[in-house]
């Protein structure tokens, strides 16, 4: 086991997102994962029924014992829920440490999981923190105040959010249309687009946080960001592939995969 990912995010009761998903992607990819929950949700493929947030201070708590103790390589940062917990979260960051933000307002099945002093707090407090920023195309549009329909639009806005603060972009283009899924991580070097098939399923619960883990896992592992992006996108899309079929809704994704048996490679 290589690499320390403290993952900042709410629970999943139904396993296939959150707290639940990120450790089970650290753990298929070889990395050891510690948490700090900042929110428990009543949550089932279809819809997330209740949330109970976890007091700022109790959040803030989780993380200093866990960095205290244990360390960590790298912080994945999922739902934040509050701009008090937010505030808390920040307070507890690791000067240096590498931060993968999975900038989280809206759960798959479209139920609202922030608010707007969040998305402000996104923009204008973790995004200068972040080495890495993963929205999907709605998330990007909301956090730069672009529009986002293709993949032009897509580069252009991700490039506002370097201009925020964040080390780099993985501009996430499942939302966007065509055949061929091509995800673009934007650093002020250059792009990268990382193409792989659209897969037609239903079970694509947890997508991004799975996604946002995987990379973090890389990160903390000393994996270069393209080549932990390019690993962390083949996990996800083969989880997608080999999903159980689970819920009556979006379904959760198969974590129990394996890049030594050959389940998932390298993407294009």
């Amino acid at each position: 086991m290589k690499g320390r990912v403290l993952i900042v995010a709410g629970s999943d009761s139904g396993g296939g997102a959150g707290i639940q998903a990120d450790i089970k992607a650290c753990t298929a990819l070889g990395a050891y994962a510690a948490t700090a929950v900042t929110a428990i949700t009543v949550q089932d493929t279809e819809r997330v029924h209740a949330v109970h947030p976890v007091p700022a201070d109790i959040i803030a708590a989780q993380m200093r014992v866990v960095l205290n103790d244990i360390g960590a390589d790298c912080v994945k940062l999922g739902m934040i829920g509050s701009a008090e917990a937010g505030e808390a979260i920040l307070s507890e960051l690791p000067e240096g440490m590498p931060v993968v933000l999975d900038p989280v307002l809206v759960a798959t099945s479209g139920d609202a999981l922030g608010d707007g002093a969040v998305a402000q707090l996104l923009r204008e407090r973790f995004l200068p923190r972040a080495a890495v920023v993963t929205p999907n195309a709605p998330e990007l549009a909301a956090l730069s105040g672009q529009g986002v329909e293709d993949e032009q639009e897509a580069e252009r806005a991700a490039r506002a959010l370097l201009d925020l603060g964040a080390g780099a972009v993985l501009a996430k283009a499942g939302h966007l249309a065509g055949d061929i899924v091509t995800d673009l991580l934007v650093r002020p070097s250059g792009t990268a687009r990382i193409a792989h098939p659209r897969l037609e399923s239903r079970n694509t619960h947890g997508t991004g946080c799975t996604l946002a883990s995987a990379l973090a896992a890389g990160l903390a592992q000393g994996m270069e960001a393209e080549a932990a992006a390019r690993r962390a996108i083949a996990y996800t899309v083969a989880g997608i592939e080999h999903a159980p079929g689970f819920g009556r809704g979006h379904g959760p994704l198969n974590h129990a995969l394996s890049q030594a048996d050959g389940t998932f490679g390298p993407t294009a």
